[in-house]
Order: C-alpha cells, then sequence, then structure tokens
C-alpha cells in the first residue's frame, strides 16, 4: 500500500468521523503518548537467566516448541527491539527479577540489587524507554511447596520478603535511572490444590510480609509498588492466599497499586467492569492485559470484544494518566517476535477505538435515557473505517502498515532466530 493510498483513505476517514465530532488529529495525538509495558517473558517462555535449566515449575507454564527463543540477555534485547521497531510508538519493556545478569556467579533471588540489572538499564536509556520490574517468587526451590510470603516456615518467609525488599531498590534505581517511575508488581503462587481449612491464617502471614516489604522507605518518583491478585494457579486451584479481595482491601488500606490481570478472574469475567469502581478509591492501578481460553492460558492479546471494553472503559472514563497498561502473556507455539508485535499491536488498536467514540454524544443519550439511540450508535461505531486511521497513524510513526511487517519477522527469523 503506497503512501498517497494511506493518506487519502485517512482523509475520507477523518471527514467520516468529524460528521460525529470526532477529531482523527487529536485521537492519534492522545495515542502517541500512551506508552504499554511490553512484558520481557514472552521472549524466552518464561526462563530468565539465573541457571539454563529455566522455568522449572511454581505455577506459569509455556506451551509449545517453536524454534529459535532467546538463549542470553543480549538475544532477549535483540528480539525485544525488533518488535518495538515494527509497534507504533514508544513503549516500556517490563522484566521480572530472574532476568538478571549475574555475571559468571551464582546470585540468589534474596542477595539481587540494581547492577545486576544494569545492562539492562543501560539498554533501556539507549531506546529511551521506561522500564518496569516484578519479584520473581516461583520456579525456585524455595517456592517448591506452592507458598513464599505466606510460608510458615521463618526463614522461608524471611528470605522471599528480602527478595521483595531487593527488589523494590532494583526498581528505585531504574526509575531514577531512566527518569520514569518504575511499576514494581508483586505476584505470588501461594496457596493451596485441594481442601482447606485454615483460610486465614495464611492471610494474616502474607500481610505482615507484605507490612515488611514495603516499609523501607522508597521514592515514589521512582518506584511504584503494585500487588497483583488471582483467583486459581496450577497447584492452588482451590485457595489463593493473594485473592482480589485480599488486594483490594489491602490497596485501598495502604495506597499501593492495584493490579487487575485479565485471566486472574472467573472465565466470563472481564475486568472492564471493575477499572471504574477501584479507581474511585485508588489513585493509579496496574493491569496485566492477557487473554485466557477456557482458564488462565495467557494467549497473545487480540483485538477481541474483551479487550475492547478494557480499553474503552478507560477512555470513557477519563483514566488514561491513571491506569498503567502491560501485557501479560506467553506462547511457545509461534514465532515470539510476531506475539510481542500481535498483542501490542492490538492492545493500541483498542485504545484506538475508544479515542474514536463520540463519547459525549453517547454519555448524552444514556443520560437522557435514550438507550435505543445509544445501542444503535455503538453498533454503527463497529463499522467505521478506524482502519484507515490505523495505517495512517503507523505511517506517521514509521512502522509497516497492515500486515507488511510479517515480513520483517520472516526476514529476522531466517537471519537471525532460526539459527540459534
Amino acid at each position: 500500500m503506497n503512501t498517497a493510498t494511506i493518506e487519502n483513505a485517512y482523509r475520507l476517514a477523518k471527514e467520516r468521523y468529524a460528521e460525529l465530532g470526532v477529531s482523527t488529529d487529536q485521537a492519534i495525538e492522545r495515542l502517541g503518548r500512551i506508552a504499554i509495558s511490553i512484558h520481557c517473558w514472552q521472549g524466552d517462555d518464561v526462563g530468565g537467566f539465573e541457571n539454563e535449566a529455566g522455568l522449572t515449575g511454581g505455577g506459569i507454564m509455556a506451551t509449545g516448541n517453536y524454534p529459535g527463543k532467546a538463549r542470553t540477555p543480549a538475544e532477549l534485547r535483540a528480539d525485544a527491539q525488533k518488535a518495538f521497531s515494527l509497534i507504533p510508538g514508544k513503549h516500556r519493556f517490563n522484566i521480572h527479577a530472574m532476568y538478571l545478569e549475574p555475571g559468571g556467579t551464582f546470585v540468589d533471588r534474596n542477595q539481587i540489587e540494581p547492577k545486576h540489572f544494569q545492562g539492562w538499564i543501560d539498554w533501556a536509556r539507549q531506546l529511551g524507554i521506561g522500564m518496569d520490574f516484578n519479584p520473581s517468587f516461583f520456579s525456585h526451590p524455595k517456592a517448591a511447596d506452592g507458598l513464599t510470603l505466606a510460608h510458615r516456615d521463618e526463614g522461608i518467609r524471611r528470605f522471599w520478603v528480602e527478595h521483595a525488599i531487593a527488589c523494590r531498590k532494583v526498581g528505585e534505581a531504574i526509575g531514577r535511572a531512566l527518569g520514569t517511575p518504575c511499576v514494581t508488581n508483586v505476584w505470588i503462587p501461594d496457596g493451596y490444590k485441594d481442601v482447606t481449612i485454615d483460610r486465614k491464617g495464611p492471610r494474616e502471614i502474607l500481610r505482615r510480609s507484605l507490612d515488611e516489604v514495603f516499609a523501607p522507605p522508597i521514592d515514589p518518583k521512582a518506584n511504584l509498588d503494585a500487588v497483583e491478585a488471582k483467583l486459581f494457579g496450577i497447584g492452588s486451584e482451590t485457595y489463593v492466599v493473594g485473592s482480589h479481595e485480599f488486594y483490594l482491601g489491602y490497596a485501598v488500606k495502604t495506597g499501593k497499586l492495584l493490579c487487575l490481570d485479565a485471566g486472574h478472574f472467573h472465565p466470563t469475567e472481564t475486568i472492564a467492569d471493575k477499572i471504574s469502581s477501584v479507581l474511585l478509591y485508588l489513585d493509579e492501578i496496574l493491569l496485566h492485559v492477557s487473554r485466557g481460553i477456557r482458564w488462565d492460558s495467557d494467549h497473545v492479546v487480540i483485538l477481541s470484544d474483551d479487550l475492547r471494553a478494557i480499553a474503552e472503559e478507560i477512555v470513557r472514563g477519563s483514566f488514561l494518566d491513571r491506569v498503567h497498561i502491560g501485557l501479560d502473556f506467553f506462547d511457545a507455539s509461534i514465532n515470539r517476535v510476531a506475539a510481542w508485535v500481535i498483542g501490542t499491536r492490538a492492545m493500541i488498536k483498542a485504545l484506538l477505538g475508544a479515542l474514536l467514540e463520540p463519547i459525549a454524544r453517547l454519555r448524552e443519550l444514556e443520560h437522557a435515557g435514550n438507550f435505543t439511540e445509544r445501542l444503535a450508535m455503538v453498533e454503527e461505531l463497529k463499522t467505521l473505517p478506524q482502519g484507515a486511521v490505523w495505517d495512517y497513524y503507523c505511517l506517521k510513526r514509521n512502522v509497516p502498515v497492515g500486515p507488511a511487517w510479517i515480513d520483517a519477522v520472516k526476514k529476522y527469523e531466517a537471519e537471525v532466530t532460526s539459527k540459534r
């Protein structure tokens, strides 16, 4: 598709949206200021760089054996950088603690320091992007029985408290170095597989552990703390200590960010409706956008109704400055760079669709009780030429338009990943 065709299509789309009182120019300008936090673990199947064995359990599973996964930090950064070049806008990168670079020596989780992530910081600074961070409470001998911060063994519990404190310091160092706050998100797999008698006890321990983790002062201009809930996990099907209710209460009481993960609730439950509720009581929240099929399977994000609903709720509620949008999926059955591009472009497309809504008009109809026209208008919007606006946005951001990016991934695979 040549430039003239894209620009002509955009001109017609611009006129069409203007008839509804929507400025496409303003929509894409605002879209360009939204940074999506792209997750490192799609690039290597949640393996990390602590040891050659990679992921060893703890409620997380990547399935598939597509060739060419990243084996080193340098390879992972190169793959991510390739993905960034195919995604419009300037975004962020999100890494786990187990993606450290220990310099050839063993560094246990409670001993990590900012220096072990200097390579990531230097890379992000070079690209001019921000970074986010996560403690890794899984795939470790001290997490083998499925309990970490809620563990009754004081030695194990203390180990994980120290790990989380160390991670907050790493997050603070990242934020200071890059000049943008690092969101450090705490998720733990703690829970039980079957019938659970004492549900209160582990939650009391977890609350105490979190209080200890967050006690050391950290500069909020450099690091933002978040806590993430889950309904169930592999090996914790019956009971999860850090439930939604637990973390909602904790976040409201302490002022932490609440992380809503799209795959961490019932299969028919969407996080979209939760956003406006929790933001009545919290200043900011974190989203982990994924796609569950039948369970929390973390499939690659696509432009689904659920994704559209999340984006629409963020935009309709004027929450863009209060919601940190991150992605969380890992599919080892397809090209990993392509997975990043597909998922991130889908998230951006969903946000564009929301920004192109005549929200004032729709709200006016709703407040007037004109539900017939409200429904009719929402349906008509679905066939407006959003694709022409999207193509123009990609053109102006110097990334491939339409499916042209697929050829770039194929070339990268032939020249780089297939040789691993």
